[in-house]
């Protein structure tokens, strides 16, 4: 059974950093893309950052560049969003999602697995 499952979520203030892990069974992320969205109250469903499978390239929106890092971990079949100098606009339920295709997408109906998401607060 294919399952993504976000942790990490949680507090903070900001300026601060979270980590936000995506744990993925039933399938090998690897081979997968693997998005990062957020919904923040009252707003649509927005791409935040994606790694796409096999070669690893990445993508950033404009409003996270250089703050957000997505890595993967192919032995915890595992897909982190490290966030640093976190803001209060990025308060939001964030979701992980995977796509079996090899390049990132930024919408969607691109991803086929979703997981539950895991809600970030940042205070400021």
């Amino acid at each position: 059974q294919v399952q993504l499952v976000e942790s990490g979520g949680g507090l903070v203030q900001s300026g601060g950093s979270l980590r936000l892990s995506c744990a993925a069974s039933g399938f090998t992320s690897e081979y997968y893309t693997i998005g990062w969205f957020r919904q923040a109250p009252g707003k649509e469903r927005e791409a935040v950052s994606c790694i796409a499978g096999i070669d690893g390239t990445t993508y950033y929106a404009d409003s996270v560049k250089g703050r957000f890092t997505t890595s993967r971990d192919s032995a915890k079949n595992t897909v982190y969003l490290q966030m640093n100098s976190l803001k209060p606009e990025d308060t939001a339920v964030y979701y992980c999602a995977a796509d079996s295709l090899f390049v990132c997408g930024s919408f969607e109906h691109e991803y086929d697995y979703w997981g539950q998401g895991t809600q970030v607060t940042v205070s400021s």
